[in-house]
């Protein structure tokens, strides 16, 4: 198992006190691994000690507000790529077909496309391979890095990480027209209800799936969806 990955895909899981107890062998783990610069294991150290020594009702919330109130900020990568559109259902099934084929069957209430997830996958995988996958999204990564930054989270180190253990470097354009999408106010509940207002995602079965490697299955990554195709593909 690559314990990088592994350590981050706990990291960017929703805090818990069992995650805090855990911190610090993440927070070694993360130290150690010199595929990361030595100022990219710097960066990550004040976000392990903070979710290691913060009230864990406060990192709760923080959290909630940044990752599952802002859309901008998901951790559903097929978010990015797909919006709700119903190309999603389909891809969601044929990933999930996907980690079985490989073994892998996580119990959790996250869709399969959630970062933390596809992390913990990629932590039983070559790494040649995870690194690919990696690449693949390298813009959504550095989008959401971006954001973070611009709002002094310190998840921003994590990001930063993953593009470095990606190798690879995000296309300028595709990020820019990431960032394009407006940020909406996390306590702004009516804007909140025009922005997640969602079409019918079907979870049926996918007649072009054929359990495909992951960086198939992320390959339109590099299509980055905007809102206006987001309302086309959803007509």
């Amino acid at each position: 198992m690559d314990r990088t990955f592994k350590a981050i895909s706990l990291i960017l899981s929703y805090p818990t006190r069992e995650l805090q107890h855990a911190m610090p062998e993440i927070g070694g783990v993360l130290a150690s691994d010199t595929r990361l610069t030595a100022a990219a294991r710097r960066a990550l150290r004040p976000l392990v000690g903070e979710v290691s020594g913060r009230d864990i009702f406060d990192l709760q919330e923080t959290y909630v507000g940044l990752f599952d109130r802002s859309r901008t900020l998901s951790l559903n990568l097929f978010e990015h790529v797909h919006g709700e559109s119903r190309d999603r259902g389909g891809a969601m099934v044929s990933l999930v077909e996907m980690y079985r084929e490989a073994g892998f069957d996580p119990v959790t209430s996250e869709l399969p496309d959630h970062l933390p997830m596809l992390l913990e996958f990629l932590s039983t995988r070559p790494f040649a391979e995870a690194q690919e996958t990696l690449a693949d999204a390298a813009h959504i990564l550095e989008a959401l890095n971006a954001r973070l930054c611009r709002r002094e989270s310190r998840y921003a180190a994590v990001f930063a990480a993953l593009m470095q253990l990606s190798g690879a470097k995000a296309d300028k354009a595709a990020v820019a027209e990431l960032l394009e999408e407006p940020e909406v106010d996390p306590d702004d509940l009516d804007a909140l209800d025009k922005v997640w207002e969602e079409t019918e995602v079907r979870f049926g079965p996918d007649p072009n799936a054929d359990c495909p490697q992951v960086r198939d299955m992320l390959s339109r990554m590099d299509q980055p969806i905007t809102p206006a195709a987001a309302r086309h593909a959803a007509e």
